[in-house]
């Protein structure tokens, strides 16, 4: 499993949280956004998902990845 820590302005509630977690979820990755720091945790299988299809994974939710 890998780990990273994505930037992603546009959050600001918890339909947000639910938002982008339930996306990470349905591509096989597990995310926890934190509000405050305007961050995703995000822990997946490098050899089935890659960091561009995480960063997609949010962005069609609305949000921009930094």
């Amino acid at each position: 499993m890998k780990s990273i820590v994505l930037k992603v302005e546009g959050m600001s509630c918890n339909h947000c949280v639910n938002s982008i977690e339930g996306a990470l979820k349905k591509i096989g990755a597990a995310g926890k956004v934190d509000l405050e720091g305007k961050t995703v945790a995000v822990e997946f299988d490098e050899s089935k998902l890659t960091e561009d299809a995480i960063r997609s994974a949010i962005e069609d939710q609305g949000y921009d990845v930094a």
